[in-house]
């Protein structure tokens, strides 16, 4: 038995997402007429409160364009240091949008309003980029899994309006927040210029994210995702996946979020683990000590069929998911406390 724990990314469509997949009706969506896409859009967009969608092929893609589109050459963005957007989307807020980026060092990657005040540049100041772009991550992958809460986001919105800068925010698990908050949906349409959401993560979908903001915002995300090769034909097979996903995924990540508790509860028995970051929801990362490398931990853990990713030099992250079973997390405590020098 192998219990693979890298990301939530690695789940097979389950038979009634594949049913709903193999029934949907297809169209051409460079040409607008795919109408599963056009309802994954419609659904999407009225559930986070928000005036359109794009359905696009990922989070990296469904961010990079909304920093494009809010921005423009010589702006600056401010994110935390161990946001998604920096850390593992290839340069990308350089590279498309030819910004640059602030970057903050927040608790566990969260960013707070007196934070944000002191990365934002004087417009009067010629030797300075213009502030442009917030860009908040929820949850934070880096962070463990934590999360906002609306209060905490509202506060933000504030400083934004305040300065005049727009506000995004990498979605790409903000079910699993909003399943832990309890918090409506549509209130982030209230709070952000865009939202970007991905259905191929705790949501279970094969592949696919949606970008969310007003409709004449995401109409120019639709030219620069052309732009940018992402034009899709006959996508309402994936789209299909979303719509059932959003019907039917999002209750049980709480069933995610406990089974990464258990995994935690059994970390906290072995002698190698010095610590566990909290557990929030369904992201579990612990620190080994400094003669035990996280590259030759994982290493000896996939030799007993478990496995997890190297996220610092003595840093190891699991993450739970629809495909993870109690029945697992019984053989993954067996295996990891049988020879606990793993």
């Amino acid at each position: 038995m192998t219990i693979d724990l890298r990301s939530d990314t690695i789940t097979q469509p389950t038979p009634a997402m594949r049913e709903a997949m193999f029934t949907a009706q297809l169209g051409d969506d460079v040409l607008g007429d795919d109408p599963t896409v056009n309802a994954l859009e419609a659904k999407a967009a009225a559930m986070l409160g928000m005036e359109a969608a794009l359905f696009c092929a990922s989070g990296t893609m469904t961010n990079q364009l909304a920093i494009r589109t809010h921005t423009r050459p010589g702006d600056d963005v401010i994110c935390d240091y161990l946001s998604h957007v920096y850390q593992y989307e290839g340069g990308g807020i350089s590279v498309n949008a030819l910004a640059s980026a602030s970057l903050a060092h927040g608790e566990r990657g969260k960013l707070t309003p007196d934070l944000i005040r002191d990365y934002i540049y004087s417009p009067s100041d010629s030797h300075k980029p213009l502030s442009r772009l917030v860009v908040l991550e929820n949850t934070v992958n880096k962070g463990g899994g934590c999360y906002y809460t609306v209060p905490e986001i509202a506060a933000i919105r504030h400083v934004c309006d305040e300065h005049g800068l727009l506000l995004h925010l990498d979605g790409a698990r903000l079910f699993n927040a909003l399943v832990e908050t309890g918090e409506p949906t549509e209130a982030y349409g209230q709070l952000f210029d865009s939202i970007s959401i991905c259905l191929s993560k705790g949501l279970g979908c094969p592949v696919g994210s949606l970008l969310l903001g007003k409709a004449a915002m995401v109409r120019q995300a639709r030219r620069y995702r052309k732009l940018m090769g992402g034009g899709w034909r006959q996508a309402g097979f994936l789209a299909a996946a979303g719509i059932y996903a959003l019907d039917h995924h999002i209750d049980r990540l709480k069933i995610d979020h406990a089974r990464a508790r258990k995994i935690g509860a059994i970390l906290e028995k072995l002698p190698e683990v010095e610590e566990i970051l909290p557990i929030d929801t369904n992201i579990v990362i612990f620190r080994l000590p400094a003669n035990l490398l996280a590259a030759d931990y994982v290493a000896q853990l996939d030799s007993k069929g478990i496995r997890g990713v190297q996220f610092g030099k003595h840093l190891v992250r699991f993450v739970t998911h629809l495909d993870l079973t109690d029945e697992m997390i019984t053989e993954m405590e067996k295996k990891m406390t049988l020879d606990s020098s793993c």
